[in-house]
């Protein structure tokens, strides 16, 4: 059978791990991942000894974005279910942003496109200084719709503004200082580095923690704040991208590795 895309262990001390678990696809979000990290989330809820979630990617890199191939097969399907792909994606991203419980992400290698999202939704990020990161989507006529609230969040509407526009790659360093990870270290210390963060969180009182989480993100701009009818209508445009001509050429670009020709020029 088949690994499972994302794997989770909780230990003695209430932390859990959640491994996103498609190195041959550098961790790239499907259906399978989506519905695994979902299950993961829901598994880990019912457990009463949970106190600290830490996510990171098997293999070399955390998460690439989305799939391409499986993005491209999803496209020609209805309406409905292109927005219950974007829904489930929404989902899954917003369950880590509001979960009352402290997540950790180790970040190495690519951070691309809806990871970045993942990211913005973690209560603390460290990156190996190998990291790299950049907002994808506009480079494939698609859009980062439904992560734009929390990366407002995590690095301000000025700097979405320019890295979701241009889809440029940035390192570790840049992604520190912008307010995308908190801390970078060596790639051999990455799991070091995490250890300590959670040891410093397993010392503090769970309630506590989970009502602090609660208040910062009511009082945020991509948080709580953000109502479900605008939720819905991120995940209608989110989906609605993915059916465009637009969204047609670029994936093509990607799949027969060229430039896109956008309204006909490349």
């Amino acid at each position: 059978m088949p690994a499972s895309p994302v794997l989770w262990t909780l230990d003695e001390r209430g932390v859990a791990t959640v491994t996103l678990n498609r190195p041959e696809a550098n961790n790239a979000y499907d259906g399978a991942l989506i519905s695994g990290v979902l299950a993961a989330m829901d598994e880990l809820g019912k457990r009463p000894n949970l106190r600290v979630v830490v996510l990171r990617g098997n293999g070399k890199h955390f998460q690439a974005g989305a799939d391409l191939k499986w993005i491209n097969s999803v496209r020609p399907q209805s309406l409905g279910e292109n927005e219950a792909a974007s829904r489930a994606t929404f989902e899954a991203v917003q369950r880590l942003n509001t979960l009352p419980i402290p997540t950790v992400a180790l970040v190495l290698g690519g951070c691309f496109g809806g990871g970045t999202g993942v990211i913005a939704a973690c209560d603390v990020v460290i990156a190996a200084d190998n990291a790299l990161f950049s907002i994808t989507e506009v480079r494939w006529g698609l859009t980062a719709a439904i992560i734009i609230p929390q990366l407002c969040d995590a690095i301000g509407v000025r700097r979405v503004r320019r890295y979701a526009l241009t889809g440029e790659r940035f390192g570790a360093d840049e992604a520190r200082r912008i307010g995308l990870v908190h801390d970078v270290v060596p790639l051999a210390e990455l799991e070091a580095a995490g250890a300590k963060v959670v040891e410093q969180l397993l010392a503090n009182g769970p309630e506590a923690m989970a009502e602090t989480k609660r208040l910062a993100l009511e009082s945020s701009f991509g948080g709580m704040s953000v109502d479900d009818a605008a939720y819905a209508r991120l995940v209608h445009l989110h989906s609605l991208k993915r059916q465009s001509a637009e969204a047609a050429e670029g994936l093509a670009s990607f799949a027969e590795k060229r430039g896109a020709k956008w309204g006909g020029k490349a």
